[in-house]
């Protein structure tokens, strides 16, 4: 080849580089990832050719890659020593897009720019070698290839055409060389000829890859000084996923973890995870020791970096695991992905999806072994993050009974923590439900009058005090046949059958003989559907009640703390007949007194038992009022 041969670009191909080289793109420094990657696909290639049988041998003892800068000429080269390419090679994997979809991709790429968005290039593989044209205004391609003679120059200004003449390189390998574009710091494009720059990028992008990239900096050292030329490796090339767990050392992953996390705290559990079989992929997972400040605001967001063949993906890929499992960090390293995964081919992407399912089985077994084998280091976790969990139950039908299985409660036992599993063995004989109680504070909860009966019965009750409790519980109807029941809802009947029916019949006749109280009581609430007689109470006066499958008062408050008006809820006004108060009341009614004092007195009946379970006046000053002249009266 002695002459200088132009070609020009196929259509597709000079669409896309006119993009890359008009458009604005938020990320222009993802060139370098992706032509490494390049590179680090060249040294596999002449690795693999390395093991087949050739006439002369392939020297593979020293495989790397290397930038070299030259700031007076603004080019950036990138030098690698793998499989290299001939000329009908450069020909046709320099100058035509090979990639189904290319279409499909320039369409979407066109739209941003039409919107006015930046056109975020991380993540979209498959145009890796045109990226140069973000940042360059001419590249140069020298490269032979491993069975050839003969070098091939590649170069272009990304102008429609390219030439084709006799290269110089002697040895295999491919060197690239690109001429920067200024440096426009306002618009993403840095001053890629400083080592500083260059090695950033590489720790971000690429530091995982499994050869050397090799740099030369000068350093000045002495007295006096003395300026030297120093080679540095940039990237760690540790891939500690891929190794076995026992030749890793704590210390080892704890760098880690801090290094990809940014919290410097250590993490609580590490988890090394490996798939073989119809897919394979590498894992290594980190639960954190504490939760982050915005863990549970809206646009927290979670995800974990995403690799193939070590080559970053994406440093936050939230479709490997579900929401609730957001606040894991780590990585994900497949094999058998394509590279030209964008973020649309990502929620497509089947294997994608056997992934996600495979690492939230793996997550759940690893805390469910940490609850049965370290119960302290367990419940530090569940402190953190069990909120998340519980989203879990709402949103993973699948898992759900494996989440309830891991999920820890307060009660009215004590003041730790109880599992199910701990409920159900302390659970009475002849008890068919899990009663709970629902409300935003925990010390109002274990202090609710409506929990009276089952102190006086020994009944424990689970304390659900979150917002996500009101949640999962509406889809939650029972654990291990063991229905959930509100202490707070419909009539309560507790003990053996026969307690049961001696507790009913003694109700029902109580009621008969306050009928026409309970009705004059009823008539002057206009927030009670109902006032009766109540089996729950028995030191305080009164309680209020929903009835049976009704929508409980915190669920109200939590739907319009977040704007969404619900229908008025009456609520059933339970009355405690041995109480002072209320045979007062009755007394007083009875002799027909003043009929404003009882309206009075009834009022206050109702919001005692309004304050006592944690809700709020509607009307405080005329409470005040109200309390003031009982008090005055009474002095």
């Amino acid at each position: 080849m002695t002459a200088v041969e132009t070609h020009e670009f196929q259509a597709e191909t000079r669409q896309l580089l006119d993009l890359m080289v008009h458009s604005v793109y938020s990320e222009k420094e993802i060139f370098l990832r992706e032509l490494i990657s390049n590179a680090s696909d060249a040294l596999d290639k002449v690795r693999l050719q390395a093991a087949q049988f050739h006439d002369k041998p392939l020297d593979v003892s020293d495989l790397h890659i290397r930038l070299e800068t030259d700031s007076g000429t603004r080019t950036l080269t990138i030098t690698d020593n793998g499989v290299g390419m001939n000329k009908e090679e450069a020909v046709q994997l320099l100058g035509t897009i090979a990639r189904s979809g290319t279409k499909d991709f320039l369409n979407r790429l066109k739209e941003k720019e039409k919107s006015g968005e930046s056109a975020d290039l991380i993540g979209q593989f498959g145009i890796g070698f045109y990226s140069s044209f973000i940042v360059a205004e001419e590249v140069i391609v020298d490269s032979l290839r491993y069975d050839s003679d003969e070098a091939v120059l590649w170069t272009s200004k990304g102008d429609g055409t390219f030439a084709v003449a006799e290269g110089s390189r002697k040895e295999r390998g491919t060197t690239l060389t690109l001429k920067l574009r200024p440096v426009d710091e306002e618009n993403g494009l840095r001053d890629f000829t400083t080592f500083w720059t260059l090695k950033e990028i590489v720790k971000r992008h690429s530091d995982f890859i499994r050869y050397p990239i090799r740099m030369s900096r000068a350093v000045t050292a002495g007295d006096p000084p003395v300026t030297s030329m120093q080679e540095e490796v940039l990237n760690s090339m540790k891939a500690l996923w891929s190794r076995p767990k026992e030749e890793v050392t704590e210390e080892e992953y704890r760098e880690f973890y801090q290094h990809i996390s940014k919290d410097w705290n250590e993490p609580l559990e590490t988890l090394a995870i490996k798939a073989e079989g119809t897919f394979e992929y590498e894992s290594l997972l980190f639960i954190p020791s504490k939760a982050p400040m915005d863990m549970m605001m809206q646009d927290h967001r979670g995800g974990l970096q995403l690799f193939v063949r070590r080559v970053l993906i994406s440093d936050r890929c939230e479709e490997l695991l579900p929401t609730y499992l957001r606040f894991i960090r780590g990585v994900v390293d497949a094999n058998d992905l394509p590279l030209n995964l964008s973020r649309e081919l990502l929620q497509k992407e089947r294997q994608i999806e056997q992934i996600r399912k495979h690492l939230t089985r793996k997550v759940g077994d690893a805390l469910k072994a940490m609850k049965r084998d370290e119960p302290e280091k367990f419940q530090t976790f569940w402190e953190q993050f069990g909120r998340l969990l519980k989203e879990g139950i709402y949103q993973d039908a699948a898992r759900r009974d494996a989440l309830l299985e891991v999920s820890l409660f307060h009660s009215t036992h004590g003041e730790g923590w109880v599992s199910l599993e701990d409920y159900k063995s302390r659970m009475a004989e002849g008890q068919d439900s899990i009663y709970f109680l629902t409300g935003e504070n925990l010390q109002q909860l274990r202090e609710s009058p409506h929990l009276e009966a089952f102190t006086k019965q020994g009944v424990e009750v689970l304390l659900f005090n979150e917002p996500v409790d009101e949640v999962w519980l509406s889809v939650v109807h029972e654990f291990q046949e063991k229905k959930f029941l509100s202490a707070a809802q419909g009539q309560l009947e507790l003990g053996s059958e026969e307690e049961k029916k001696k507790a009913q019949e003694t109700r029902e006749q109580q009621n008969k003989e306050m009928a026409t109280f309970l009705s004059w009581m009823g008539s002057k609430l206009d927030d009670v559907k109902e006032v009766r007689v109540s089996s729950r109470l028995h030191e305080s006066p009164a309680c209020l009640v929903t009835e049976e499958n009704g929508v409980s008062p915190h669920f109200e408050k939590l739907m319009k703390a977040m704007g969404q008006e619900m229908p008025a809820q009456p609520r059933i006004l339970e009355i405690n007949p041995d109480h002072p108060f209320v045979q007062k009341l009755q007394s007083r009614y009875d002799e027909k007194q003043d009929q404003d004092e009882l309206n009075t007195w009834a009022h206050l009946l109702y919001s005692l038992a309004l304050l006592a379970e944690g809700g709020e006046l509607t009307k405080p000053a005329e409470f005040t009022r109200q309390v003031a002249q009982a008090l005055s009266k009474s002095l």
